[in-house]
């Protein structure tokens, strides 16, 4: 009786024994494809940058956005865990020029740890702010503009150079696949390039003058011909703030290229509508426009694509109507 006992009690501890190990088995099993199918990061700062990495992309890599749908650029900043992100990166694509000012120390930090950085800005080729004189920000004469994104034949640009960058930098990836997505977005970003030169060309001579709440379309400009008459807030960044004399400066500009309309971002049109009311008043329309991020889905402008048709409707639409009744905000 006690051998038949002692002999189940074996038999019990050997099958918990061979359970344990199937247990180790299994999650060393599972771990190690875990580590094997895990894709590569691209981490992106801006929501902007953001898109256009994912159509270059696809599915061949995992891209994390910094930037949230309908942030600014110039002051979102990022959490412990985001900036953790960064420096475990297979590359870091970002805007610079100045532009993310509160998150350009963690992309340093990222590049001093041995993360592959790529400043798209700085290679597409960019323009420096004018004087005060000619519409420009006071006080940033000469230095680069960040706004490259409202030129679409910049952004082709800026997506090929990613494509080479991912394929230079990121393994484990389909090259050819990831080819394929830039020659297929090429052509739309060519499309777009159509549609605005088609729509633009609707606008005057004598209306090709534009006002927008702070210096954020100069490379449109640049690009399709119109005049930077000036900024409610006269600098490249919104985290400056207009004095009276600003406003005095800019009313004045105004009244002398008969302007009445002015392109202000979708997160700010009500405020700047009753300062330009107060300096100008009745009769100064504010127009919205998707300036510097991409909005939420189903929001107006969630794709790079999207914003730039919209902004191109409301520019041409805003430059050719006849005499504005009132203030839209």
């Amino acid at each position: 009786m006690r051998g038949t006992v002692r002999t189940r009690i074996r038999v019990a501890r050997l099958r918990r024994l061979l359970v344990g190990l199937l247990a180790l088995v299994t999650a060393a099993t599972a771990t190690a494809c875990s580590a094997t199918d895990e894709q590569p990061r691209i981490v992106v700062t801006t929501n902007i940058l953001g898109d256009i990495t994912r159509q270059v992309v696809g599915d061949q890599a995992e891209v994390t956005v910094l930037m949230k749908p309908n942030a600014d650029p110039h002051s979102f900043g990022l959490s412990a865990v985001q900036a953790a992100q960064l420096e475990r990166a297979d590359l870091v694509v970002f805007n610079g020029l100045g532009l993310e000012e509160n998150v350009l120390r963690h992309v340093d930090a990222a590049r001093e740890a041995g993360v592959a950085t790529f400043e798209v800005g700085r290679a597409v080729d960019p323009l420096t702010f004018h004087s005060g004189d000619d519409g420009g920000p006071e006080g940033e004469s000469g230095r680069p503009d960040p706004h490259f994104w409202t030129d679409p034949d910049r952004v082709r640009t800026a997506a090929g150079l990613i494509t080479d960058r991912v394929s230079e930098h990121v393994t484990g990836v389909d090259h050819d696949a990831i080819r394929a997505n830039a020659a297929e977005y090429d052509e739309q970003l060519a499309d777009l390039t159509a549609f605005m030169e088609k729509s633009f060309d609707r606008v005057p001579e004598d209306r090709r003058n534009l006002v927008t709440n702070h210096h954020v379309f100069g490379y449109l400009a640049d690009r399709f011909g119109f005049r930077v008459i000036g900024a409610v807030i006269p600098s490249g960044t919104t985290l400056a703030s207009p004095s009276s004399s600003d406003l005095r400066s800019l009313t004045r500009a105004m009244e002398r290229a008969g302007v009445r309309t002015v392109f202000a971002d979708s997160s700010r049109p009500k405020r700047l509508a009753e300062v330009l009311s107060t300096e100008l008043g009745d009769g100064v329309r504010v127009v919205e426009l998707y300036s510097e991020s991409l909005t939420a889905e189903n929001e107006g402008a969630a794709t790079y694509l999207q914003m730039m048709r919209a902004n191109t409707t409301a520019l041409t639409d805003g430059l050719t109507v006849g005499s504005p009744k009132g203030t839209h905000s």
